[in-house]
């Protein structure tokens, strides 16, 4: 039975936003599906690999007919490619290595996607992201996913009270492993589909072929040295380095080295030993609290990489200067990413890595 509420859902194509949606239905929501065009390459042609290829708006448009839905696709080709290709790229440029996917949520999806909720009279908008979202007396949180090995809760980190407020997240409750069960038990075309773990622009292809065929600027040689300044070797770009990376340098020395500081100034890679990848905590830029405010305890948990585990740390600043204090000195923190803080499964903000405090600051 209908409830007399609409939700717009966006569909990626995959099996996570497929369930997403036939639960909605079954939450008695009139359900929309939506999908985002968010990139195509100059001759036109569209990505062959990652969430926006022509195969996955099929997929999102044939699970909409097995549904009996409305669908849409919308052209957010120009917005994406201004604040999330560009932005990406001159990120590079500035010897960091960005998150496309949460400066995509940042900057596009939810944005783009909510206002067109609204246009669409819709009073929600419902989601495949592997998170959670309840509500007390103090407003509105946002929870780590049940099923921790897939937990998404990290990209979402710069949501509001008021996104939050209009956002459901059918899937967060359940594990991988009972999505794809739902969606096997519902006969959706998606329920066997792998997952795609590409960056959506880039397609199959690497990333830094992508920057030299896009952003050729970004290919500039320069000189591959040591902690001590010795020239090791020579590179083709810094665009082509992360910090903490040991494969790929393109030098020998007989014993393990890792991209330890990138000067994209003066093109410049430094290798050294592992310990000189050893941070006391990070500067932090476009930092955002999901409760609005800063949280009653400076006292948290931080993510500084998708896939890495929350450390205890110490959180403190104002207006654009924040700084994160690690309790024990962390690895290979890499300007570009993303600090998430945590109060166990709470998500209490985040902000951009802009750079690392070495342990004897």
């Amino acid at each position: 039975m209908k409830n007399g509420m609409r939700a717009l859902v966006a569909m990626s194509g995959g099996v996570d936003s497929s369930v997403a949606a036939a639960l909605m239905l079954d939450l008695g929501y009139e359900v929309i599906g939506v999908t985002l065009k968010q990139w195509e390459n100059p001759d036109g042609s569209l990505p062959t690999a990652g969430c926006c290829t022509v195969g996955d708006a099929e997929d999102a448009r044939r699970v909409s007919a097995q549904l009996g839905i409305d669908y849409y696709v919308l052209d957010y080709v120009d917005e994406f490619r201004e604040a999330v290709v560009e932005p990406w790229a001159q990120a590079y440029l500035e010897g960091s290595t960005p998150n496309p996917c949460v400066e995509c949520n940042r900057n596009v999806r939810f944005d783009a996607l909510l206002d067109r909720a609204a246009d669409l009279g819709c009073d929600v908008l419902a989601t495949g992201h592997h998170a959670r979202i309840s509500q007390d007396q103090a407003g509105f949180h946002l929870l780590r996913g049940k099923d921790l090995t897939k937990d998404q809760s990290y990209v979402l980190h710069m949501l509001g009270q008021d996104q939050l407020s209009r956002i459901k997240l059918p899937i967060g409750e359940m594990t991988k492993a009972d999505v794809w069960a739902e969606a096997a038990a519902m006969g959706l075309r998606t329920a066997g589909k792998a997952e795609s773990m590409e960056i959506c622009f880039v397609g199959k292809g690497n990333y830094r072929d992508f920057l030299a065929e896009h952003f050729p600027e970004t290919r500039r040689p320069g000189v591959i040295v040591n902690t001590g300044g010795e020239v090791l070797g020579e590179h083709e770009g810094t665009a082509g380095f992360t910090i903490g990376q040991r494969r790929g340098h393109g030098v020998a020395l007989g014993e393990r080295t890792y991209v330890v500081d990138i000067q994209p100034g003066t093109s410049t890679v430094v290798l050294g030993r592992k310990e000189d990848l050893l941070a006391s905590g990070c500067d932090l830029k476009q930092v955002s609290f999901i409760a609005g405010s800063y949280p009653q305890s400076p006292h948290v948990d931080v993510k500084i990489r998708y896939r890495s585990e929350p450390v205890p740390a110490t959180i403190s600043g104002s207006a654009d200067t924040w700084r994160v204090e690690f309790h024990e000195p962390q690895s290979a923190v890499a300007p570009g990413q993303i600090a998430v803080f945590y109060d166990g499964e709470e998500v209490l903000g985040g902000g951009v890595i802009h750079r690392a405090v070495p342990p004897e600051s």
